[in-house]
């Protein structure tokens, strides 16, 4: 399965996307809300159907009912917390992963409206861990991706104390990823865009 999305989360939406635009030289463009869930996104395309997801809080809904995901509400600053992988087939990847070792959890249904009034209907996987990836299924609704500015991915590495266990859960996804040991978990994305090479994590 390939890459889909990354995800950059912090606890002021605004104060994450000028981050980024500033990293990067590429400002992202509104997304649209995500009705019930407290959030609003910001896409930055990264090439080879990829995309970058700026997440915060949504400052024209109330305090949803339950915490926002990616640990939005404990978040203090703006970070790469997530990443997503694209598979066709939703159901069969979360059974073949169980049957593997490991459970994704159930499939949810998502939709959010973007700023031109289209609405955007996918299913996937709730965020377990930042460094296993969740799974996405677009179905019917074109990809996101298919509109954005982009900086270009150059690299994507997951970095753990015991690289070994994030190898056994990858593997159970049939996910290939870059894998190193370090002293704390984390995701690093070199990004390449008008300001040249620079490291998101």
């Amino acid at each position: 399965m390939d890459l889909d999305h990354l995800v950059y989360a912090g606890p002021d939406l605004a104060a994450a996307v000028e981050d980024v635009a500033r990293l990067t030289g590429v400002r992202p463009v509104p997304g649209g809300s995500h009705v019930g869930v407290g959030t609003r996104n910001h896409l930055l395309g990264l090439g080879g159907g990829a995309f970058l997801e700026v997440i915060g809080p949504d400052p024209g809904q109330p305090d949803p009912a339950g915490p926002r995901p990616f640990g939005i509400d404990d978040l203090t600053e703006p970070g790469l917390v997530d990443w997503a992988v694209a598979t066709d087939d939703l159901d069969e990847t979360i059974e073949r992963a169980r049957a593997a070792g490991y459970d994704p959890g159930p499939a949810l249904d998502m939709s959010r409206r973007r700023p031109d009034g289209e609405l955007l209907q996918w299913r996937l996987t709730a965020p377990r861990t930042e460094l296993v990836p969740f799974l996405i299924d677009w179905g019917d609704t074109p990809h996101p991706a298919r509109e954005l500015p982009v900086v270009r991915l150059l690299s994507f590495e997951v970095v753990h104390p015991e690289p070994g266990a994030v190898r056994k859960d990858l593997a159970a996804l049939g996910v290939e990823s870059n894998v190193r040991e370090g002293a704390r978990p984390a995701l690093v994305a070199r990004l390449e865009g008008p300001s040249g090479p620079v490291n998101l994590v």
